[in-house]
């Protein structure tokens, strides 16, 4: 009779479990699947492939997600969330509360992390007292899509342009102030719609998580250091720096990271820049003017409703120069059909909730046409 141990190393189990991985992780099977067809009809050099990616957004992303992961483990993030929320009183409080904490999160740990941190609060304090989780979930999946547009650490398209684009931290923040701030009026006017101010008792609610704050304010100040070297085109530096010094004193900031997401980023500068040096494609895109802004900004809108806005960016930073419209565009993006972002994945994913993803859409959706809308005319009339 096998043992567990011969059912763990048995390589008929493997395919189950390689499909059960593709399952998991959806979005690096099929660009692994890609990249093999490609290779299979348009072969080139394995060699060749690295130089496709765009290492100094990939060093950056590397960077902090290390550093967002130990600001995480420290325990800082929660402490603070449930801190801020202590004495709300009603529904409508609550929700403009969290969709602020979420935004704001969003714009310095990433919106992934921002969810990370906001919606499990969410579900903790669902337990003290009833709260709408599904309609609080769609909300805060909105906030840190347009909370993130703001800085180039919010999320990774940011950070891929910051990056193509070669502007300074403080140019870049600048550019994408105003549809932050658009955004976040009309993402606040329609929560004062959808929330009642119902009264609420939180009142019991005391955090209860452990502030490592030797951990914490390491992690602050080499998110810092980090930043600026970053800012100045010296993110391999940086990294070095990170990975080296967590990796003698708390390693788990860099054994926990998100390593399937950093090889999915070097997958798809690989996978699309190939896809978007085929000559059907070139030409087809290239038909389309990119180099007009408010086409650049409406491709970035329409393209992320299908494959996502990261992949958008990539995709279209080939075609066009103008990483401000892009920006607008891709970030747009986010809003509309749930895989415009991966933020909307994560937040669905996170709150356990079932029967969410129409009532998602019926927020999104018109959110995102509104959106487009006042984006483009930001765009026109600086």
């Amino acid at each position: 009779m096998p043992t567990a141990d011969d059912v763990r190393v048995n390589p008929a189990s493997l395919p189950r479990r390689i499909v059960s991985y593709a399952f998991k992780e959806p979005v690096l099977a099929i660009l692994v699947v890609v990249l093999a067809v490609l290779q299979g009809t348009r072969p080139q050099p394995w060699l060749v492939l690295p130089r496709l990616v765009d290492w100094p957004t990939v060093l950056t992303l590397a960077g902090l997600l290390m550093l967002t992961k130990a600001i995480e483990l420290s325990g800082l993030l929660m402490w603070l969330a449930h801190r801020v929320v202590h004495h709300v009183r009603t529904e409508r409080a609550l929700a403009g509360l969290l969709i602020g904490l979420a935004a704001v999160l969003s714009m310095f740990v990433t919106n992934d992390v921002a969810l990370f941190v906001v919606v499990p609060l969410v579900l903790s304090l669902h337990a003290l007292t009833p709260l709408p989780v599904k309609r609080l979930t769609i909300f805060l999946a909105l906030a840190v899509n347009a909370g993130s547009i703001l800085t180039p650490l919010g999320n990774p398209q940011n950070l891929f342009l910051w990056q193509v684009g070669g502007v300074s931290f403080g140019h870049f923040v600048w550019a994408l102030a105003p549809l932050t701030a658009v955004l976040m009026a009309m993402l606040y006017l329609l929560t004062f719609l959808a929330f009642k101010g119902k009264s609420l008792d939180l009142s019991k609610d005391a955090a209860k998580e452990h502030v490592d704050r030797a951990y914490a304010g390491v992690a602050a100040v080499l998110f810092a250091a980090f930043v600026l070297l970053a800012d100045s085109h010296h993110p391999g530096i940086g990294l070095v720096g990170v990975a080296g010094g967590f990796l003698l004193w708390r390693r788990d900031a860099v054994l926990k990271i998100d390593w399937a997401l950093l090889l999915i980023f070097v997958l798809m500068f690989i996978v699309l820049r190939s896809v978007a040096a085929l000559p059907w494609v070139h030409d087809t895109v290239a038909r389309l003017g990119l180099q007009s802004p408010l086409r650049a900004y409406v491709a970035g809108a329409v393209l992320s409703q299908g494959i996502s806005n990261v992949p958008a960016a990539i995709m279209l930073a080939e075609f066009t120069k103008d990483w401000r419209a892009l920006a607008y565009g891709v970030s747009v993006g986010g809003f509309g059909v749930a895989i415009g972002s991966l933020a909307n994945l994560i937040a669905v994913r996170l709150s356990k909730t079932r029967g969410i993803w129409l009532p998602f859409h019926l927020v999104s959706i018109p959110f995102w046409f509104v959106a487009v809308a006042l984006g483009g005319w930001l765009l026109t009339h600086p």
